[in-house]
């Protein structure tokens, strides 16, 4: 099955994919199937279970479910007008969905944080109500939000539904050992086998333009992180760093006694720009989710701007290849933190990073594949425990050094032959089993780990 380069890379808004973008897209579709209905509703109810509603309120899981209720959406989503419909919602209790009429909608009585229910499926689940005027159910529909800004319905995640894109491809690769055979048999690379398979459902020129919006979007995120000073939202007062650490990075640049680890720095500080944006509710790309997102910009940063043979016609391929391998993690294991922790986030960046990075220095497919096993199998095991709630300690920092895993799992990579012991598909279904061991404290609930030990200290 395939699953395309614009499923894994998605212009959204922060914090979070799965706690944000997800209940948004969410609300979004039921507002849908509220207008095919025959139903005539006069308010909306809405309730939050297991990771959603634990950590909901750092991820802002509540502003976004009320904003897709009132039309907004993540690819299109305009912060000013955002806040403006807030404050009509709350003084007045009504909302206005586009094409439905005014409804009853009360913040404190109508979006409800259960603690105590988790639904079957996934721990990011939300049931949205339809009433009627005298308060009874209509229409109901349950989601499931399971990373990177991927939802489905109750039936579509009991009947594998509503993800992969079930069209006929030339390289339908599942896995990484199918992908190395189809590689070889072709004599393609992973980042033209990709392309090929997204040219079913796209143009040549519409592949470009998109691919290249992408980029766009990663880049204007990464410029606008590294201007911006002040506190970040949500309690923890951490003040951005990104701006600081340029400048300074800057007036070193060039000097003969700076420390070639310092790239090192430079590296991180692109990745924090990214995620401190993403941690102030700005536009990002899901790479693969929000909570990630600046590994993969930070890597392909580092690429433009510090190696010698940097070729801006091959972004294209980085982010292909990266694509490639973010799907088979995708179809085979998790990118969603509250289902296999950070492993699943950050580790699946890290992974497609390095298979983008290896690409563009010329790795042979083999190379490439160690490449991403190599970032993936370096953060197996790590847990996804934001202090407060917040996506912003420790997983700014934490995207840093992801990508800079990435950087060095790539040379590693490229220094051999392509041959390896632990294939990437043995380390995707260690990540998922791990995941499932896991206790679910440490996945995005906050009752474990530093979330709770950083404050005891």
């Amino acid at each position: 099955m395939f699953l395309s380069i614009f499923e894994i890379f998605k212009l959204g808004v922060g914090p979070s994919s799965s706690h944000t973008m997800g209940p948004m897209i969410a609300a979004a579709r039921f507002l849908d199937l509220l207008r095919a209905s025959p139903f005539t509703a006069c308010g909306l109810r809405c309730s939050l279970h297991g990771s959603l509603a634990f950590t909901g309120k750092g991820h802002a899981t509540d502003r976004a479910v009320i904003l897709g209720l009132a039309g907004h959406e993540p690819g299109s989503f305009d912060a000013k007008a955002a806040e403006a419909d807030l404050a009509a919602i709350k003084s007045s209790k009504r909302i206005h969905p586009p094409g439905l009429g005014a409804m009853a909608f009360d913040r404190e009585a109508d979006l409800i944080f259960d603690y105590d229910k988790a639904l079957k499926g996934h721990p990011n689940a939300l049931i949205i109500n339809a009433l009627d005027k005298n308060g009874d159910v209509i229409l109901q529909e349950t989601y499931f939000s399971v990373g990177g800004g991927f939802v489905l319905t109750q039936d579509e995640l009991h009947n594998d539904a509503g993800i992969t894109i079930s069209t006929d491809v030339p390289y339908p690769f599942s896995n990484g050992r199918e992908m190395m055979a189809m590689a070889l048999q072709s004599g393609k690379s992973i980042a033209q086998m990709k392309w090929d398979n997204e040219l079913v459902a796209k143009g040549h020129t519409d592949l470009a333009q998109g691919v290249a919006e992408v980029w766009r979007v990663m880049n204007a995120c990464i410029d606008r992180g590294l201007e911006t000073e002040g506190i970040l939202p949500g309690g923890l007062n951490l003040r951005r760093r990104a701006a600081g650490i340029y400048n300074a990075l800057r007036k070193e640049h060039g000097r003969n006694l700076t420390a070639p680890h310092i790239v090192n720095d430079w590296i991180a500080v692109y990745a924090i720009a990214v995620n401190e944006e993403n941690a102030a509710g700005g536009q990002v790309v899901t790479a693969p989710t929000n909570g990630a997102a600046g590994v993969i910009p930070a890597t392909l940063r580092y690429y433009l701007d510090h190696v010698p043979t940097a070729e801006t016609s091959k972004v294209a391929d980085f982010l292909l290849a990266a694509a490639a391998v973010g799907g088979l993690i995708k179809q085979n294991a998790s990118i969603s933190g509250a289902e296999v922790g950070c492993q699943g986030e950050v580790g699946s960046a890290a992974a497609m990073a390095a298979a983008g990075l290896c690409q563009v220095l010329g790795g042979t497919p083999r190379q490439v594949e160690n490449a991403a096993e190599i970032a993936l199998e370096h953060h197996l095991g790590m847990t996804c425990d934001p202090i407060k709630g917040l996506v912003q300690a420790p997983c700014i920092e934490r995207n840093g050094l992801g990508a800079i895993k990435a950087v060095s799992a790539a040379s590693l990579a490229l220094r051999g032959d392509g041959i390896h012991l632990v294939s990437l598909d043995a380390c995707i279904e260690t990540m998922h089993q791990t995941g499932l061991d896991m206790h679910s404290k440490y996945k995005e609930t906050s009752l474990g780990g530093l979330a709770v030990n950083m404050t005891a200290c």
